[in-house]
């Protein structure tokens, strides 16, 4: 069953950090694009963050570029999102999602499979 989980979600005072983990079974990472999305209450679900497959080249939203970073480790068919100087706009919840591909341009109705996600809260 090809699967992806989501974990390491929370409640953080700003300031705080996470680091939010995607891992798959029943298929390989390593030919996949990785993207992680978020959607906030009554918010369309935007991309954050995608990280290719072959160099580990990365994209972020303007929003989170400088407090987010992304990773991946194909060893452990694992993908990572380390988020830091989190603030109360950071308040969503976080979804992982793959594609097949090499360069990291994930977009919402591209990706292949997805996650069921994981809550972060931060506390205004």
């Amino acid at each position: 069953q090809l699967q992806l989980v989501e974990s390491g979600g929370g409640l953080v005072h700003p300031g705080g950090s996470l680091r939010l983990s995607c891992a798959a079974s029943g298929f390989t990472l390593d030919t996949y694009i990785i993207g992680w999305f978020r959607q906030a209450p009554g918010k369309e679900r935007e991309e954050i963050s995608c990280i290719g497959s072959v160099d580990g080249s990365t994209n972020y939203a303007a929003s989170v570029l400088g407090r987010f970073t992304i990773s991946r480790d194909n060893a452990k068919n694992t993908a990572y999102l380390q988020m830091n100087s989190l603030k109360p706009e950071d308040t969503a919840v976080y979804y992982c999602a793959v594609a097949q591909g090499v360069y990291p341009h994930c977009y919402y109705h591209g990706m292949t499979y997805w996650g069921t996600g994981t809550l972060v809260t931060v506390p205004s």
